[in-house]
């Protein structure tokens, strides 16, 4: 039976073990001792009941294959050193490590139970702040304030943002962010734009300390707490040198439109580390799942890979906390924003909780 190993068990990285569950001989590679289901991060920090729900097992997720937790330290070929395992060898290699981000929004923590007492941490703290401090007004920093805003809606949110609006990044129609930015001043958020800081602030984020920066524009901003949304970093720092011509400065690794990594024969990419030319999302690391297991089970039936990626339609869902939020969705072929109620349904109230429990065969909770 054909060896496939799967770098990273994020929500690419299981779909495609689960894919090829029964054709294929599957090892998924995570360094996390459980599944962290970030869709939902941002509310586990201030919502405790959610920072126990965010952690799943992956006992479940494999029928014949098996999940290996260790880090992967380097990749030749299509062998991959981990860490406490030693070198495994695959056929098909597929890298799925997703990105670093900055806490809450990721969690970079090996253990669940290391990362589940800095949520705790923030979640106090955010008890005691008046005044929090936003950095960054793209999706993650918008949803953070959302979330902030509906847990505790006393707290004064700013929020500083180096572009001239918010969402700088994506091709969003002006409506999504008029709407956001209407609730936003209703939370009575304030957002600052074009400018930035001169320094970063004396403390952590997350941590309780007041204190004081100024902007390059001049403005004096107080808070009791700040959070940086802003600075992903594809994870790609295990790869070798045999990678430099195919990884970007940005550490994303150049795919074909079959998403095999360019010049490595037998290895695939999914998801974030990907160059693909599309917003960094979940649902999109979930579709170039679907399409590199077709591709792998048309070489494993000795066929050759039929199924190629094309970016679809930019979309995002953005909800301000459970009630709240704007969506750009694709419908009957054209893109429309949509408010509130709807962007509730679609992720606001489970923040797709529901679907993930599903995918690692975790039975729903009464």
């Amino acid at each position: 039976m054909a060896r496939v190993t799967i770098v990273g068990g994020g929500y690419g990285g299981i779909t495609v073990a689960k894919a090829l569950d029964d054709v294929a001989e599957v090892t998924l590679v995570e360094q996390k001792d459980t599944f962290v289901s970030h869709a939902a991060a941002l509310r586990a920090a201030v919502d405790r009941d959610w920072a126990e729900k965010i952690f799943l097992p992956y006992d479940r997720l494999l029928t014949n294959g098996s999940v290996l937790h260790g880090t992967a330290l380097a990749v030749r070929g299509t062998t991959v050193e981990v860490s406490g395992h030693g070198p495994i060898e695959a056929d098909y290699l597929v890298l799925a490590t997703g990105t670093a981000y900055p806490f809450p929004a990721k969690h970079m923590e090996s253990s669940s139970i290391i990362a589940k007492a800095r949520i705790e941490r923030v979640h106090a703290n955010l008890e005691q702040a008046s005044r929090v401090l936003i950095v960054g007004a793209g999706a993650v920093g918008i949803e953070l304030a959302g979330e902030i805003t509906s847990a505790f809606p006393d707290i004064a949110v700013t929020m500083l943002e180096t572009s001239d609006k918010i969402l700088p990044a994506g091709d969003y129609k002006p409506e999504i962010r008029e709407a956001i930015a209407d609730q936003l001043a209703q939370r009575r958020v304030k957002i600052i734009t074009g400018d930035s800081l001169g320094f970063l602030p004396p403390v952590d984020v997350g941590v309780l300390s007041p204190f004081r920066v100024t902007t390059q524009g001049g403005r004096r901003l107080e808070a009791d707490m700040w959070f940086r949304a802003y600075g992903s970093a594809a994870a790609t720092g295990f790869l070798s040198e045999d990678y430099d011509e195919v990884r970007h400065y940005d550490g994303t690794i150049r795919v074909d439109e079959y998403l095999r990594v360019v010049d490595h024969p037998g290895v695939w990419a999914i998801g974030d580390i990907t160059d693909v030319r599309e917003s960094k999302r979940a649902d999109a690391a979930r579709a170039h799942a679907r399409v590199v297991a077709s591709n792998i089970a048309d070489l494993i039936a000795g066929r050759e890979p039929g199924t190629t990626y094309t970016p679809g339609t930019e979309r995002i869902i953005l909800p301000l906390g459970p009630d709240g939020g704007a969506s750009q969705i694709l419908r009957d072929g054209v893109r429309v924003v949509v408010g509130s109620e709807e962007t509730s349904r679609i992720k606001g109230e489970d923040l797709f909780l529901g679907f993930i429990r599903q995918e690692l065969g975790i039975e729903q909770e009464a």
